[in-house]
């Protein structure tokens, strides 16, 4: 290839797809020559012209042509020995440098390369002279699977311990410390004096209590007040101006539902050359790599390995993940989601539009399968009061927002600004979003709903309630290390109500059916309604405006959330509130006998359960198999 009947060859081709009226991208002319048809060639170059990106990227990533077919064709262009097979690193490699920049040394001490179309350029002007160094050419994912394999112990290390290494909001850092303990025992016999003792002691800790409790109260009233009835529109962006979007999605055990997910995926209304999808999964989850390796998915998709190590947590595999994200803007799905096809377009309008300091914007998760049970529909009647009302009440007041476990989605600096996902954190989401609030950043509302499944069954709800409430503990505690710091960091008002924010979702559920008991005792016995003295009459007032306010600041939320998802007909429910609350203060009790005894253990919850769908109004489609995209052989 390096002499003059190459150059006839190239020449010829770059004539033949002249005369399609297209300038000739060398990234291409490899192709052209290797007898892949010149309107497909032609369609990449106009496509890749209007998205501002390069013509092989959309030729990879719309499936046009495998990884393996495409690098092939170059390395045969350059004249480079191509690496089909998997290789030994050698020292000139490092993680995760290697796999952003697509170059690792080889253990013979040649150097592989995965180049994308401004590098081939470079590679190009070597074609028909001597290398000064050994090159050969891979696919990015031969390249990529090398450096995980070689790195796996520093990978693991990174996703677990650098938010650790970096900063000293990690869970990783420990138990809680003995003034925690202490002002936490100590606030639990407060709550348990107020509500059972007499006399002016009793006065003065109801007073203390109540002023705790109506505080949490009155912020989640004032977010309910506060709450537009939609999010805000953003005027939508051309195609060309659309930044590159990562899609990260941790698998664990989820081969049942992996064809689901990837026909969502692909029904996201998003040009595909500019989608960048981390699928990550456990090193030892073979059944769900199985899955996915066998429908063959264009290179848009990559199944990145989590590296054994501990924790084995969401968190950590997203974490993997973000090291080798591509994009501008990045977001997290489940497994068993299902966003609205527009989803991403609206994120990356609402960035646009929106200041540098805000960070992260919240979709709305909406349960998809409430009408499987009573314990489905309150899990919908709870989203629906906190993702149209509550949440977005919080953004509106620039408070902290305790973020959902997805459609989240993030400016790609401002996540790694915050050191990404604490790893050992069981709930990150809710950590994450306050950790964002310490460093600056605010969480904006977006107009868009991903649709969920949610456990119909008592036990597994309860497994997974317990995790949430166990996370809520340790973020609390990380947050409050240093409680200077955090006022330092995130401001007085903005730290205050992230407390407010935990107290109210901890204290409640934990102690709501000792204030409940107490109540129907004082109120059995008449002293409730005996007014003995000064002291009884104000205790008295206080906690009933307690009482009033926290039914309130429930159903209030609930209805207005309903109404707005238009679910009001659940309504019904709500008068079995107390049964749900109970089960919750269970859930909360066992999730602190977790975090005392097993504080980083992750409950999985199983997904492909449901019967329902209120959406579609039928039973879910049969899972199967998606076809294998055409594809061209440029062999």
């Amino acid at each position: 290839m390096h002499d003059g009947a190459g150059e006839a060859n190239d020449r010829l081709a770059e004539r033949g797809l002249r005369r399609s009226g297209a300038p000739v991208p060398v990234s291409l002319i490899c192709l052209h020559q290797a007898g892949a048809p010149p309107d497909r060639l032609l369609a990449a170059t106009r496509i890749g012209a209007a998205l501002n990106i390069p013509p092989e990227q959309v030729m990879l990533r719309e499936g046009w042509i495998s990884e393996r077919d495409y690098y092939r064709s170059l390395a045969r262009w350059l004249g480079l020995p191509f690496v089909e097979e998997p290789f030994a690193l050698g020292k000139g490699a490092h993680y995760p440098q290697s796999i952003v920049a697509g170059i690792a040394q080889h253990a013979d001490g040649a150097w592989v390369c995965a180049p994308e179309a401004r590098r081939i350029k470079t590679l190009a002007f070597f074609r028909r002279r001597p290398a000064p160094i050994r090159v050969s050419i891979t696919t990015p994912t031969n390249l990529r699977l090398a450096v995980e394999r070689a790195f796996a112990p520093v990978a693991a290390r990174h996703a677990s311990r650098e938010l650790a290494r970096r900063d000293v909001e990690s869970c990783a850092l420990g138990k809680p410390t003995a003034g925690q303990i202490a002002a936490s025992a100590t606030l639990a016999l407060v709550i348990l004096a107020s509500l059972f003792g007499h006399g002016a002691l009793h006065l003065v800790l109801s007073g203390l209590v109540c002023a705790l409790l109506g505080a949490a109260i009155l912020l989640r009233l004032m977010a309910a007040a506060k709450s537009p009835n939609e999010a805000p529109r953003h005027a939508p962006l051309r195609d060309v101006d659309l930044p590159v979007y990562t899609v990260i999605v941790a698998l664990h055990r989820e081969a049942a539902i992996v064809c689901k997910l990837v026909n969502a995926l692909d029904a996201l209304d998003y040009p595909r050359a500019k989608l960048d999808i981390k699928l990550v999964i456990e090193v030892d989850d073979h059944e769900t790599r199985r899955m996915l390796e066998a429908l063959d998915l264009p290179p848009r998709y990559q199944i990145v390995i989590a590296p054994d190590g501990r924790p084995r947590t969401k968190p950590c595999a997203l974490n993997v993940a973000l090291v080798q994200a591509r994009g501008e803007l990045i977001t997290v799905y489940d497994a068993e989601d299902e966003p609205e096809p527009d989803q991403l377009r609206k994120s990356a309008a609402a960035f646009a539009s929106l200041p540098a300091h805000i960070g992260c914007v919240q979709g709305r998760l909406a349960i998809d399968n409430f009408r499987d049970g009573w314990i489905s529909s309150f899990f919908a009647i709870e989203y629906a009061a906190l993702f149209e009302v509550i949440n977005p009440g919080l953004s509106a007041l620039n408070a902290p927002v305790g973020l959902g476990g997805t459609s989240n989605h993030f400016r790609a600096t401002a996540l790694r600004d915050v050191g990404g996902w604490d790893a050992w954190n069981v709930t990150e989401d809710i950590d994450l979003g306050f950790r964002l609030a310490r460093h600056g950043y605010s969480v904006g509302a977006l107009d868009s709903s991903t649709f969920e499944e949610a456990p119909s069954h008592v036990r597994a709800w309860i497994n997974q309630r317990r995790r949430w409430f166990k996370g809520w503990m340790q973020t609390l505690v990380t947050h409050t290390r240093e409680p200077g710091r955090l006022v330092r960091e995130a401001g007085p008002m903005r730290a205050g109500a992230a407390m407010l924010l935990i107290a109210g979702s901890l204290i409640g559920p934990m102690f709501g059916p000792a204030f409940a008991l107490a109540l129907l005792v004082s109120a059995l016995s008449g002293n409730l309604f005996a007014l003995q003295d000064v002291g009884g009459v104000i205790a008295s007032v206080m906690w009933g405006a307690v009482c009033v306010g926290g039914l309130w600041s429930a159903i209030w939320p609930a209805l207005l959330g309903l109404r707005r998802r238009g679910l009001l007909q659940l309504a019904v429910w709500l008068p079995l509130l107390p049964v749900y609350w109970a089960l919750l203060s269970i859930a909360a009790w066992w999730a602190l006998y977790d975090f005392i005894r097993n504080p980083f253990y992750w409950a999985k919850t199983d997904h492909g359960h449901a019967k329902t769908s209120w959406r579609k109004d039928k039973p879910p489609a049969p899972v199967r198999v998606m076809p294998k995209p055409a594809m061209i052989d440029a062999g």
